[in-house]
């Protein structure tokens, strides 16, 4: 059980390094060009071109990655045929513990205007006044 437990770990972290290196080797190739790359990133982009003309690009994307994912669980130390990783898209981010996913905070219902005067700012209040009072000493002290 533990050696399931330490291939799934193993899985994850190929699985996360596929996908990190993917993006950023695609991206690299747009800024830099094609050349600049590692000759194992080139390997992978090329078959990702190839993909690309008899699929769309998300599955050749998907693709790329998963060829990429094999490789890389091979090398990593995992043991066997590389687990089936569920794809992110269905999966809700999971805390991995390194990793922190961002997302967009749930949207607040909005306030009516007449809510109350505990909901109005008081800091910009506060700001001015205490600007005043400096001011004020300020123009006392050089004007002696």
């Amino acid at each position: 059980m533990a050696t399931k437990a330490a291939d799934m770990l193993i899985a994850r972290r190929a699985d996360t390094r596929a996908r990190a290196d993917f993006a950023t080797w695609k991206m690299l190739a747009k800024l830099n060009g094609f050349s600049a790359l590692p000759a194992e990133a080139q390997n992978f982009l090329e078959s990702y071109r190839q993909l690309l003309a008899r699929m769309s690009e998300a599955d050749a994307s998907e693709a790329t990655i998963q060829l990429m994912y094999k490789s890389y669980y091979a090398e990593m130390g995992g043991s066997g045929t590389p687990p089936e990783i569920p794809s992110r898209a269905s999966e809700p981010p999971a805390d991995s513990g390194n990793v922190t996913a961002f997302r967009r905070p749930p949207a607040r219902p909005k306030q009516s205007v007449a809510s109350g005067p505990a909901e109005k700012p008081r800091l910009p209040v506060a700001l001015i006044f205490i600007c005043l009072a400096i001011v004020y000493v300020s123009i006392r002290y050089f004007w002696r």
